[in-house]
C-alpha cells in the first residue's frame, strides 16, 4: 500500500517517484520493487542534512540544507528541497555548484521541510505544531 507524498526510489536505475494518490499494489521499476525512502531526522550527518529556515519575510520562506552548509559537488549534492503542507507540495530542484538553498511562498505556520541528498537519502524537519 502506498500513501500520499511518500517517495520511492529504484535501486537499479535511480528513478524516483512521489505519490500523488494513495493506492494498493507495489511500485516496480527495472523488474524490482522500488524502495520506500523513509525520511531521516537525526544522525551524525544531522548538521549537514536537515533543512532549516534561515529567513522568513511575510510569505517568503528561505530554506537552507544543514546548519553547516551541505556540499554541492557532482558526486555529492542536494537534488531537491520541498515544503509540504496538508494539501500541497512545493519543490525546488537544485544542481551541483548551486547553494543548497530554496525559496518558497507560503503563509502558514505548520508544514514539513524535506530534502533529498544523492548519497544520504531523504531528510525531514517538522515546523510548527
Amino acid at each position: 500500500m502506498t500513501e500520499l507524498k511518500q517517495v520511492y526510489r529504484c535501486n537499479v536505475c535511480g528513478n524516483m517517484v512521489e505519490m500523488v494518490r494513495s493506492g494498493k499494489g507495489e511500485l516496480v521499476c527495472c523488474g524490482q520493487p522500488m524502495q520506500l525512502m523513509v525520511p531521516q531526522t537525526t544522525e551524525t550527518a544531522y548538521e549537514k542534512h536537515v533543512p532549516v529556515i534561515v529567513q522568513r519575510n511575510g510569505a517568503k520562506i528561505t530554506v537552507r540544507v544543514g546548519a553547516t552548509p551541505h556540499p554541492m559537488m557532482p558526486e555529492h549534492f542536494i537534488e531537491w528541497i520541498e515544503l509540504i503542507t496538508e494539501d500541497r507540495v512545493l519543490r525546488q530542484h537544485l544542481k551541483p555548484g548551486e547553494e543548497p538553498v530554496a525559496e518558497f511562498l507560503f503563509e502558514g505556520d505548520t508544514f514539513r521541510l524535506r530534502e533529498f541528498c544523492n548519497l544520504h537519502g531523504l531528510w525531514e524537519a517538522k515546523i510548527g505544531s
